[in-house]
């Protein structure tokens, strides 16, 4: 008999992950903080519920979707949270990007319980998580990861037991460091292409498939020639998990400096009230640096 599964956030990721929950057949029960995001799958079939301690009553299982650090402790441990509800041996499973160092804290308060904690952040963008390919990294105890691994397997297409507690989110800042280092490397060859008259589509076409090809190239570069600014993952979101591999670079001791430039392009963008556009818009601040703008030819 499968296990009942909870999700809270149905935001930019989360609402596309429930959805291939519900299409695995999975008895899903639901909650956000906006309650009419809950529609669309109550429709499809899922329950809904009036607060994650609900959730975490009616579930075995309780995957949690929000944006930062204080959101997955409200909902976990605040008023109302998961941890006022769960029965003893429900499995917590935050896919959130959130500082690691949290992430053990909450772990050993949900122990304290009887209650067990894996920390599975994500990446794919909006895109896989419509398409149930994310990749997930997953930290804490094995067996729980075996428990999970349905569940896993209907939302991502590469799941990894990256190490224990804490690890999983470790290695999604590693994945963040390496996303922001590819999107401004693309940034500046998309300007240098443009400076040289060079034809952008002809140019990605030529280089996509090369050493230099990588996922934010062929993904977002085509959005940039198009000035389409519609996010996969926005830049108020990049920015926070660009702030979390900051601090926890400075924790290690570790320079950043590909990482820190990143940081302060966004922050003059979201300055700019850009912060919802989507994270390949980080060209525009260097546009602005150089007074081209980069977009396919006419």
């Amino acid at each position: 008999m499968s296990e009942t599964v909870g999700f809270i956030g149905l935001g930019i990721m989360g609402l596309g992950m429930a959805r291939n929950l519900l299409q695995a057949d999975f008895d899903l029960c639901v909650w956000n903080r906006t309650a009419s995001r809950m529609d669309e799958l109550v429709t499809a079939g899922a329950s809904a519920a009036g607060s994650p301690a609900e959730i975490a009553s009616r579930c075995d299982i309780i995957i949690v979707c929000v944006s930062d650090t204080p959101d997955v402790q409200a909902v976990i441990l605040g008023e109302n949270g998961v941890i006022h509800g769960a029965r003893s041996g429900a499995l917590v499973i935050d896919t959130s990007t959130i500082s690691p160092r949290a992430t053990r804290e909450i772990s050993a308060r949900l122990a304290q319980s009887e209650l067990h904690m894996l920390d599975a952040p994500i990446s794919g963008g909006s895109e896989g998580a419509a398409r149930g390919t994310l990749s997930i990294m997953v930290g804490g105890e094995s067996a729980q990861v075996e428990r999970a691994m349905p569940a896993f397997r209907a939302m991502g297409e590469k799941i990894t037991h990256v190490g224990g507690t804490g690890s999983g989110q470790m290695v999604k800042l590693v994945n963040q460091i390496l996303v922001v280092g590819n999107a401004l490397a693309m940034c500046e060859a998309l300007l240098f292409a443009q400076a040289g008259n060079l034809d952008l589509e002809k140019t990605l076409a030529a280089v996509s498939g090369g050493a230099a090809g990588s996922w934010m190239l062929s993904m977002r570069g085509p959005q940039i020639l198009e000035r389409d600014w519609r996010p996969g993952f926005t830049i108020d979101l990049q920015q926070k998990d660009v702030r979390l591999a900051l601090a926890a670079a400075d924790e290690l001791g570790v320079p950043a400096p590909i990482t820190s430039m990143a940081f302060h392009y966004y922050r003059a963008l979201q300055a700019q009230g850009l912060g919802d556009e989507g994270n390949h818009a980080l060209i525009k601040a260097m546009e602005r640096l150089a007074g081209i703008e980069v977009r396919a030819s006419q």
